[in-house]
């Protein structure tokens, strides 16, 4: 069945009607509300900057409550940062690894979270053929990539490009059993997923500014009671003395006012009901998937109906590198009028496409149709 349009969605967002956006994923938007409060806090900073900056902390613990409830996350155990790839450094450097320690990853891995790894230890990468069928058989790639060495696991809860699930609750009780520090990539999991810390791995953060409707900037680094003294503040505050999470959420004279109006998202999402929203997303998503898996040129992946993305292969000579996947990402907003993640791969990248509540179905019949003579003859 076609999904239906969801109620109002497209009226909560300020999006620009002359492209079609279907990567939310990437850099999520912000609703009109969030947006609004968003305002409203850097006005206030900017009336007056002392009695702003002096009711920082305690506006951020109190902020940082409202999001773990929404989490189900424990508020002492949680930080506010500012995006994921900030997050990793922080659960690496509290780690304090050694020159021999290594760091497993994927080839699924999201780049600079693997660059923040690979600055501070030796990392071990094992490949994932994104056609892989299910989920037993990334866990058994996964452990099979092990060696003695390997002190810690860095894994994508959702990859980003391929839109599968690789930390899964099971792998993550096979590292632990095997004494490997586990720590989570879970940007796309807040505000997609009903249990974004299933599992309870060692580390884990997510960004809120993508399914969670926060602003950009906006992120949070949970940690498990064993390791929460050890996470370095970033820079020396005035909190430090207060341990975590404020030590590491202080920066003197920071801007706060995207994390502050972070909680408006997930209660925006709150009121619109959660499971309403995320069935709707990924019924969009797959609908998307659906009518790109019709043109002979693209093999979908593997997918997850949780997910509100979903990604196919693209011919074997597109998209093989960075730079042959940004332009074919460009090409086709310059040419089509469609936003779209174009991922590259060795023997061929892919496309990934997302649902949101502002996406209608004609979306994407309308993409499948743009991109049959595009990708015809290459």
């Amino acid at each position: 069945m076609t999904p239906t349009e969801f109620p109002g969605g497209a009226e909560l967002f300020r999006l620009s009607s002359e492209v079609a956006h279907l990567n939310h994923g990437s850099f999520g938007a912000v609703p009109a509300p969030v947006a609004d409060a968003h305002g409203r806090l850097s006005r206030e900073a900017a009336a007056d900057p002392d009695a702003f900056f002096l009711g920082v902390p305690d506006r951020l613990a109190e902020a940082r409550a409202r999001i773990a409830a929404h989490l189900g996350a424990d508020p002492a155990g949680l930080a506010l940062v500012t995006n994921a790839t900030e997050a990793a450094g922080l659960a690496l450097d509290a780690l304090r690894l050694a020159p021999d320690d290594e760091v497993l990853v994927t080839d699924h891995g999201y780049g600079t979270v693997v660059a923040a790894a690979a600055r501070r230890a030796r990392v071990v990468t094992v490949p994932l053929d994104p056609a892989l069928p299910d989920e037993e058989a990334v866990r058994k790639a996964v452990l099979a990539g092990l060696t003695p060495r390997t002190r810690v696991a860095l894994l994508d809860q959702i990859s980003s490009p391929t839109a599968r699930f690789i930390a899964t609750p099971g792998l993550l009780a096979d590292l632990a059993e095997r004494g490997v520090t586990t720590v989570v990539d879970g940007a796309h999991a807040p505000g997609m997923l009903p249990d974004p810390l299933a599992g309870a791995p060692d580390f884990w953060f997510g960004n809120l500014h993508k399914w969670a409707y926060a602003p950009p900037g906006s992120a949070v680094l949970a940690v498990s009671p064993a390791h929460r003294d050890k996470v370095p503040a970033p820079v020396p505050s005035w909190e430090d003395d207060r341990g975590f999470p404020r030590a590491v959420e202080y920066r003197a004279t920071a801007d706060y006012t995207g994390l502050l109006a972070a909680p408006e998202g997930l209660d925006l999402i709150a009121s619109l009901g959660p499971g309403r929203v995320r069935g709707h997303n990924s019924a969009l998503a797959g609908h998307g998937a659906e009518l790109l898996g019709a043109l002979p040129s693209l093999r979908p992946l593997p997918a997850d109906e949780r997910l509100a993305m979903r990604a196919l292969r693209l011919p074997a000579s597109l998209a093989r590198t960075p730079a042959e996947a940004a332009a074919l990402r460009e090409e086709i907003a310059a040419r089509l009028g469609f936003r779209v993640l174009i991922w590259p791969w060795p023997g061929g990248g892919g496309i990934r496409v997302c649902g949101q509540i502002y996406n209608v179905s004609t979306e994407y019949e309308r993409l499948a149709a743009a991109l049959r003579p595009l990708l015809e003859g290459r």
